[in-house]
C-alpha cells in the first residue's frame, strides 16, 4: 500500500476530463489533445530532456512522434501512462507499419523506427521518474534498420552541369552558384548550410566551421580554392543587398533578408537538379554523397572523409566505399583473368585470345570492358544460387519423401 500510494504522489496531476463512450478522429495539434492527460507527460519529458542538452532537432522529432501516438491513443479512449501496455504499443506498431503514405507506398523501415523509438525513450524516462511502475516499450521487437546505399551518386559531368546551370549574372544565381559550392566541396548537410555565420567562413585560409552539426558537435572542415572564390563574390556583390540588420549574422540569406530554413534550400536545390535534367531522389544530399565518393575515387583516406563528413562511426562512412566503384573496377579489368580484350604483349597472349577478339594496347583497358567484365561475374554468381538453390528445394522434398514413409 506504501508504494501504491507514494507511486500515486508522484505522479503528474492529470486534467480532469469526461469519460469518452464513442471514437473520434483528432489530429496531433497539442492544442486538439490538451485534454489528454498524455500531452502533459510529453511536454514534462521534453522538458527534461531540454534541461540536459539535448539537440532541439531530436527533441522536436521525439515530439512529432509521440503527438502521433497520442492522437492514435486518443481515438481509442487511452488517456493516462497507465492505459499503455506492450499489447497496445505491438498494436500501435502494426499500425505504423500498414500505414500508407499519399502516395500509397508503406513507410520505410527508417520511418518506421523513427516513429517508435522516441516512445521508448519516453516510456523510459515515465519509469524512471515513477509515473509508472514497468516499462510497456523496454521489450518490444524493432525491424532491424537496412543498410542500404544511396540512392543516387551524381557524376563528376553531372555536378558540372548543375553547377553551371546558375546563372550567375542575377543576384539568385550566383548566390545559388556559391551555396552549391559550398555543398559540395565540404560535403555538410542542408541543415547545417543554413545555419551557417559569416565569422564561420574563411575564406584566406579557406577553412569552414560547422558549429552543432548532427549530435550538437562542431567541426572545422576545408573549403575549396573553387568554393572560396565564389563566397567571396558573393559577400562582396549579393550580400550586402540582402542584409537588413536583422538577419542574425546568418552567411546566406533568402530574398527578404533572413536566413534560410533547410527546407527552402532543398527545395532550392532540388530546382536546380531539375533544370540540369537530374531526377535522382533528393536534393543537398546527393552533394553529400559526391564530395565523399569523388574524394574517395581520387584517393582520399577513409579516415579524413570520416572527419570531413562528421560521422561518429567509421561504419557510417564506409558505405560510401561501397559506391565507390571505379578502383574496385580499375584492379578488377588489371588482375582477373576473364577479360575479353587480352593485351597482347607475348605470344601466348596471341595464342589464348578468343577467335575475332580486338587488340587493344597495353595499358588502355576500357571502362565498358570492365563492366561488361563485372557484370558477366554477377550473372555466374546468380546463376550458381539459383542452381544450388534447385538442389537444396530437391534435396528439402526428398527429405520429406522419406519422412512420410
Amino acid at each position: 500500500m506504501a508504494t501504491a500510494t507514494s507511486t500515486k504522489r508522484n505522479k503528474l496531476a492529470a486534467p480532469s476530463a469526461p469519460a469518452k463512450t464513442t471514437r473520434r478522429r483528432v489530429s496531433a495539434a497539442p492544442e486538439a489533445l490538451a485534454h489528454n492527460a498524455l500531452t502533459r507527460y510529453q511536454a514534462a519529458f521534453h522538458e527534461w530532456e531540454a534541461v540536459v542538452a539535448y539537440s532541439p532537432r531530436t527533441i522536436e522529432a521525439q515530439r512529432h512522434a509521440i503527438g502521433r501516438f497520442i492522437a492514435w491513443a486518443d481515438e481509442r479512449g487511452l488517456m493516462k501512462p497507465q492505459d499503455i501496455t506492450r499489447p497496445i504499443l505491438e498494436r500501435y506498431q502494426r499500425h505504423v507499419y500498414h500505414h500508407r503514405k499519399a502516395n500509397g507506398q508503406p513507410l520505410t523501415v527508417s520511418a518506421q523506427l523513427g516513429l517508435i523509438l522516441p516512445l521508448q525513450a519516453w516510456f523510459k524516462w515515465l519509469t524512471k521518474q515513477n509515473h509508472i511502475l514497468y516499462n510497456p516499450a523496454a521489450d518490444l521487437d524493432l525491424p532491424t534498420r537496412p543498410k542500404a546505399l544511396p540512392k543516387g551518386l551524381l557524376s563528376i559531368g553531372q555536378v558540372e552541369d548543375v553547377l553551371n546551370g546558375c546563372d550567375v549574372a542575377k543576384s539568385e544565381g550566383l548566390r545559388m552558384r556559391a551555396m552549391l559550392e559550398v555543398l559540395y566541396s565540404t560535403g555538410i548537410r542542408r541543415f547545417e548550410l543554413a545555419g551557417l555565420k559569416l565569422f564561420d567562413v574563411d575564406v584566406e585560409r579557406g577553412a569552414l566551421m560547422v558549429r552543432q552539426g548532427k549530435g550538437s558537435k562542431d567541426r572545422l572542415v576545408p573549403l575549396g580554392d573553387r568554393a572560396c572564390a565564389w563566397v567571396d563574390k558573393y559577400l562582396r556583390e549579393v550580400r550586402p543587398e540582402l542584409a537588413t540588420g536583422a538577419d542574425d549574422y546568418r552567411l546566406f540569406l533568402d530574398d527578404d533578408g533572413r536566413g534560410f530554413t533547410p527546407e527552402r534550400i532543398g527545395d532550392l536545390v532540388r530546382r536546380q537538379l531539375t533544370q540540369a535534367g537530374i531526377e535522382h531522389p533528393g536534393s543537398c544530399h546527393l552533394f553529400r554523397v559526391a564530395c565523399a565518393t569523388h574524394m574517395l575515387e581520387n584517393g582520399a583516406d577513409i579516415r579524413f572523409i570520416q572527419s570531413l563528413l562528421g560521422h561518429a562511426k567509421l561504419d557510417t562512412t564506409q558505405i560510401y566505399t561501397l559506391v565507390s566503384l571505379a578502383k574496385l573496377k580499375e584492379v578488377h579489368s588489371a588482375t582477373h583473368p576473364a577479360r575479353l580484350h587480352r593485351i597482347a604483349d607475348t605470344a601466348r597472349d596471341a595464342n589464348t585470345a578468343p577467335p575475332g577478339a580486338e587488340r587493344t594496347p597495353a595499358g588502355t583497358q576500357g571502362a565498358a570492358d570492365a563492366r561488361a567484365t563485372f557484370l558477366a561475374a554477377l550473372q555466374r554468381e546468380q546463376d550458381d544460387d539459383a542452381g544450388q538453390g534447385a538442389q537444396a528445394d530437391a534435396k528439402s522434398v526428398a527429405a520429406d519423401a522419406q519422412g512420410r514413409r
